[in-house]
């Protein structure tokens, strides 16, 4: 009975180890290849966005993810599969930099772009090989933090690189070749505080294209330079006046957007100091926070505002020379400018919900929330919207070192367009999310 009670407990810990043991255990699965479609046709579509690549790194928003980019883009270079890579905006970023500083060093937009490039010289060197190989076509759309960057600046730190662009300077619409019912953009047309605004400050700036969201920014850098807690002024008050005017109305929610963007981005400064140095987009003077703030002479009387006189009363004219194909209210622009869901809504409602769309598939970048949305359009057919994420070091709340692969159907009556989030993170891929439809 001893010698069968041992071998009972001999057989009991081989079983336990045969399942227990790393190298007993069933195979490991093996690593996510997104580059491959397992075959010798280079037809996928790789989609990236929101690099914020900067001239400086004391304040650049991608710098620990520097190298994860650099052997990202080599994965593409080497793929057999990859037919191209799209750049969906915010490329260069002239925007993230705090305000009291001289974004050009007293040089030109020209000379900025080429120090992004030399301080980015990896980035750039990995994305220059990809373009010299000529396998991949590599396209770049514009965004809304290099929305003055020209296609000839880009063209002369990535030579050879396809550019979409719109007829109006910081905006492009893209489908890749014999995908026409894809449509990739940055996404920042439909944002009141991003869109490009060729109507405001054109007595103080004649020429210049800059919306609000530039000088937000400027003010956000300069908070995060000087890790600012405890604000240097304090908001003065406005209240809605009694007059009824809707355009009055509409600059008090305007006002509110600037209460809370300040509130979360305190800066050591005070408000009446001409602190945010421009000499950018037509722009050559130096403004201060106030300069930005509606305000009111009367306690309860008319709101007026300085830099952005009348934006609330143009939105609408602005949309039209944006490319606008469904006008978004105003009073709805102004009250969800920061609600990045609100740009998911607008894929539906310009595009799939779009009588005169054909789009199935779009992609946008902007919000920094990387996702995939299946819905249906005005004619009952399956729609995904996508939005490629970002590559910056921090996004609080959310994943970074996103991208998307899609994956063309075949002739093949059962075959469908694949779309596939992915994260790199740690250079580990991981796959997020994915949907598909046939066209």
């Amino acid at each position: 009975m001893k010698i069968l009670h041992r071998l009972l407990i001999v057989v009991s810990l081989c079983l336990v180890a045969l399942f227990i043991s790393p190298t007993l255990a069933a195979a490991p699965i093996p690593p996510i290849d997104p580059f491959t479609n397992y075959s010798n046709k280079r037809d996928l579509v790789v989609i990236i966005s929101d690099l914020h690549l900067g001239a400086d790194l004391d304040y650049a928003e991608l710098n620990d993810n520097t190298k994860p980019l650099e052997d990202f883009l080599e994965k593409v270079r080497v793929s057999p599969n990859i037919n191209e890579l799209v750049i969906a905006g915010d490329l260069v970023d002239e925007w993230f930099v705090p305000a009291n500083i001289d974004t050009y060093r007293g040089k030109d937009q020209a000379s900025f772009v080429k120090r992004v490039a030399a301080t980015n010289k990896e980035v750039f060197d990995a994305f220059n090989r990809i373009i010299r190989d000529g396998n991949i076509k590599v396209t770049y759309i514009p965004g809304n933090h290099d929305i003055g960057v020209t296609a000839q600046q880009i063209e002369s730190v990535l030579p050879g690189i396809t550019q979409a662009r719109d007829n109006i300077q910081g905006l492009g619409t893209y489908s890749p070749a014999d995908l026409p019912h894809i449509a990739i953009e940055h996404g920042h047309r439909y944002n009141f505080f991003c869109a490009p605004d060729p109507i405001s400050n054109q007595y103080v700036a004649p020429g210049t294209i800059m919306p609000p969201g530039y000088f937000f920014t400027r003010i956000a850098a300069l908070h995060v330079q000087q890790q600012c807690k405890t604000p240097g002024d304090t908001i003065p008050t406005v209240i809605p006046n009694s007059s009824g005017d809707k355009s009055q109305d509409l600059l008090y929610e305007y006002w509110k957007n600037w209460q809370w963007t300040l509130g979360i981005f305190p800066i050591t400064n005070k408000f009446d100091e001409k602190i945010i140095v421009t000499n950018v987009n037509g722009f050559t003077g130096n403004y201060a926070v106030n300069d930005l703030l509606p305000f009111q002479s009367i306690h309860g009387g008319a709101i007026d505002v300085n830099l952005y006189k009348g934006i609330q009363d143009t939105w609408k004219e602005r949309q039209k020379i944006n490319h606008v194909a469904i006008d978004i209210p105003t009073d709805h622009a102004i009250k969800y400018v920061a609600d990045p869901n609100e740009l998911d809504n607008q894929a539906v409602i310009q595009y799939f919900t779009n009588p005169n769309s054909d789009k199935r598939i779009v992609i946008f970048g902007h919000t920094h929330v990387a996702k995939i949305i299946a819905s249906k359009n005005s004619a009952g057919k399956k729609t995904i919207y996508a939005n490629s994420g970002t590559w910056i070091d921090h996004n609080p709340n959310n994943t970074t070192m996103n991208f998307l692969v899609i994956s063309p159907q075949s002739s093949n009556p059962s075959s469908q367009t694949t779309v596939k989030l992915y994260n790199f993170q740690g250079e580990i891929v991981t796959q997020m999310a994915e949907e598909s439809l046939r066209f």
